[in-house]
């Protein structure tokens, strides 16, 4: 059997160590030209690298919130108050229970307080009610409902209008509606002024010109016994004293179906 030479020994034995180098060589040459493999290899930037020569950054405080602060409770709304009438004139029936007075007859009529017309439906032993352009307005409705019956003639209707106090009450009932008033002041009037007679008249009881927004009620009654005392005896065409004596009522309660 023959034998190799040294020389061929030698190179076999070499040849397996370049080509590990040559591989190695490709490698290298191929992650250079890769921008993908080149950056992986990089060290990691930003805080990390930042990390090993600065301090770290504070972080920011924060402010807690107040709490709220507490609320004051609200009152509840006050009840709505009573619906008037469309202030249509029409007659009606009025009773004082503080006077003892039940469905005394309130007849509506054209024309002004106390004169010719409603002292002739007093004088018939009812109560007149006065509309139009120089009266009231009707049973309930918004403005001067005025009422006036005789104190001491005919059936002397109110003879105890004076004795009504603030607070005491009057009804008037027409068809299945009552309106209940709650007397609140007491006027004065005189037949010789007419700004007196015009603060009576008026759509706000005593404040003429007044554009009103309430349902309002007078009662008037003439003053004879006081002005006599006083020893004034001055009258009207129709009888009727100098002075009369109002008392006035605001809408408090509307009831019926």
């Amino acid at each position: 059997m023959r034998r190799s030479s040294p020389t061929l020994r030698a190179t076999s034995r070499t040849t397996p160590v370049a080509l590990v180098v040559a591989l190695a060589a490709l490698l290298l040459a191929a992650t250079a030209c890769t921008p993908g493999l080149r950056d992986s290899a990089a060290p990691p930037t930003g805080s990390a690298t930042a990390g090993a020569g600065q301090t770290p950054a504070e972080p920011t405080p924060t402010t807690p919130s107040e709490p709220p602060e507490p609320t004051e409770p609200t009152e509840p709304p006050e009840p709505p108050g009573p619906v008037p009438s469309d202030g249509t004139p029409r007659d009606a029936l009025l009773s004082i229970p503080a006077l003892g007075i039940v469905d005394l007859v309130v007849q509506a009529y054209e024309g002004r307080t106390d004169d010719a017309p409603g002292t002739e439906i007093q004088d018939g032993g009812i109560a007149a009610s006065p509309y139009g352009a120089e009266g009231g307005t009707g049973p309930g409705g918004v403005g001067n409902y005025q009422v006036t019956a005789h104190r001491l003639s005919s059936t002397r209707a109110f003879e105890f209008l004076p004795d009504l106090v603030d607070g005491d009450v009057v009804q008037v009932r027409v068809d299945a509606l009552t309106y209940s008033y709650e007397v609140v002041e007491t006027h004065q009037v005189s037949f010789r002024d007419p700004a007196s007679l015009a603060a009576q008249r008026a759509a706000v009881p005593g404040q003429p010109g007044v554009t009103p927004t309430e349902a309002m009620i007078t009662l008037s009654t003439c003053r004879t016994p006081e002005d006599r005392a006083e020893g004034n005896w001055w009258s009207d065409e129709f009888g009727n004293p100098e002075h009369r004596i109002d008392k006035i009522g605001r809408l408090v309660e509307v009831t019926g179906a």
